[in-house]
């Protein structure tokens, strides 16, 4: 602990003053943390001058940072410590060609050619099938068959391919690839004008189109010297609870249709609309785009948006109240839900699930209460009653969700009436980053803790632009909870989590 460096969430800091120790003490300071109930935000690589360095941002009760220098190998804290590392240094691996020495299964993240564009390291294009680069897991028996999913589906989501070992109808393994339309996105980031990267990073995952730009928005303030106010704050707050909504609701819906319950799926197919409309209201756009802008807002709360949120809150409240409660008293969804896609505590935490994946775990770690942003330091936190880990705990942690987010809409327009703010909308232009600086933003989004990390170089340019989305953290939770699960509980678990395969893909 006293190698790393406590940072604030969203504030800036000379990247002179993170820790620079040697590997071994990144090693043992970072197993010693995460082995005590500590968990990772960010840990990624970046090349500076002839060298390249690992920097790892961690949590408990607040946010720490550490980092190194390394060669072209280092020992693996997966192999060696614990399994949260698993996924970032296969990213670490995939994108510079940095071998994770004692990795216990390295293989691609996404599939794309390494940034060092060297072609005798981990890293592929796809335009060659090189053999071993990417080894399935497997199960062995003449019992044991595979039934592979994917990576093109009958539907319009996007592309993953799913692999099911299993013994007749029990599932062994899942093993889940991605990355099948990779874009490049981090890549990109630093080399665009300023005045594109919110129109990027709205489009990193079409359904947290105002987290992912929030994360980026509060990155460029605390690097500019941007001051927001307290009425753009509010509107801020109001929309990430507004998309949080649209998407939860949608999903009950998804679920309610994936047992057969159709009136509760075409109800809630029906309100989801009704939030994103509200969305609309607010910035003229269903998915929030144009609204949240470096410094503030692009497009004004007034009186007559007030009075439609609220006239809809009192509207749609008592219908989603009884369109859930027509959902979970029904026996035969409590039958499909409880005791299916169950993911234990231990589990949990040892993979670092976030969101409602890990509060369904009980990991009650919410990003709005232990780092809060925007207005969430000044309203009440939620706290989830269910948490069996299975797609009943996950279904109910998304309804306590969807009442706790319309008790801080209400607040948040009292709150907003009460100031009478006299906010200006902010037209995106360039801005004077600070030099040599390091800032890591946390928000809550929908699906879970959501975190964007910036370096600048001496020159005040972004050197290094690292997204993390919270399905990251969460899809080998949900290769997890088909363990011994029926292959046709599949589309159940799966719906439970919603993970995304484009913020993932980046």
């Amino acid at each position: 602990m006293d190698k790393l460096l406590r940072i604030e969430n969203g504030r800036a800091i000379p990247r002179a003053s993170i820790p620079l120790v040697p590997f071994d003490q990144f090693f043992t300071t970072l197993a010693e943390f995460t082995r005590n109930n500590g968990f990772i935000v960010q840990f990624f690589a970046y090349k500076e001058l002839d060298s390249y360095r690992l920097l790892a941002v961690v949590r408990n009760t607040g946010l720490y940072v550490i980092e190194t220098k390394v060669g072209k190998s280092f020992r693996s804290l997966t192999g060696n410590v614990n399994e949260k590392f698993h996924m970032f240094e296969r990213e670490i691996a995939e994108q510079f060609g940095i071998t994770p020495d004692g990795h216990p299964w390295l293989k691609m993240v996404r599939y794309h050619a390494n940034y060092a564009g060297e072609d005798d390291v981990f890293g592929n294009d796809y335009r060659e099938d090189i053999p071993g680069r990417y080894p399935y897991f497997g199960v062995a028996g003449e019992a044991i068959h595979e039934v592979a999913v994917g990576p093109v589906h009958a539907g319009i989501i996007e592309p993953g391919h799913f692999r099911f070992q299993c013994a007749g109808e029990e599932v062994l393994h899942l093993e889940i690839q991605l990355g099948y339309q990779h874009r490049g996105i981090e890549k990109m980031l630093p080399g665009l004008p300023m005045k594109r990267l919110p129109i990027i990073c709205e489009s990193i995952a079409g359904d947290t189109a105002v987290g992912h730009n929030l994360c980026m928005c509060q990155g460029l303030e605390a690097l500019a010297g941007l001051r927001v106010d307290e009425g753009a704050g509010i509107v801020r707050t109001i929309a990430l609870e507004l998309e949080r909504l649209a998407n939860h609701i949608g999903d009950l819906g998804a679920l309610s249709g994936d047992v057969a319950f159709n009136p509760p799926a075409a109800y809630f197919g029906r309100l989801r609309g009704e939030f994103l409309n509200l969305l609309q209201v607010l910035c003229g756009n269903r998915f929030g785009k144009g609204l949240v802008r470096p410094g503030g807002i692009a497009h004004l709360m007034g009186e007559e948006q007030v009075r439609l949120i609220r006239e809809k809150l009192a509207e749609v409240t008592p219908e989603i109240e009884h369109v859930c409660d027509l959902l979970f008293s029904a026996h035969t969804v409590l039958a499909r839900f409880e005791r299916t896609g169950s993911v234990s505590t231990e589990m949990a935490t040892d993979l670092g699930l976030v969101g409602y994946a890990g509060r369904s775990c009980g990991l009650a770690y919410d990003a709005r209460v232990t780092f809060p942003s925007e207005c969430y330091g000044e309203l009440p936190a939620n706290t989830n009653q269910v948490t069996n880990g299975d797609v009943n705990s996950r279904a109910t942690v998304r309804r306590e969700e969807i009442s706790h987010s319309l008790t801080l809409i209400g607040l948040l327009l009292d709150w907003f009436e009460t100031l009478n703010p006299s906010t200006a909308a902010i037209h995106m232009r360039e801005h004077q980053l600070s030099p040599d600086s390091f800032v890591v933003t946390v928000n809550e989004g929908w699906r879970g803790e959501l975190s964007h990390c910036l370096l600048t170089d001496a020159t005040g340019r972004v050197q290094r632009y690292k997204i993390k989305d919270p399905s990251f953290h969460n899809w080998t939770g949900l290769a997890m909870s088909l363990r011994n699960q029926e292959i046709s509980d599949f589309p159940l678990c799966n719906k439970s989590y919603n993970l995304s395969y484009c913020g993932f893909d980046l």
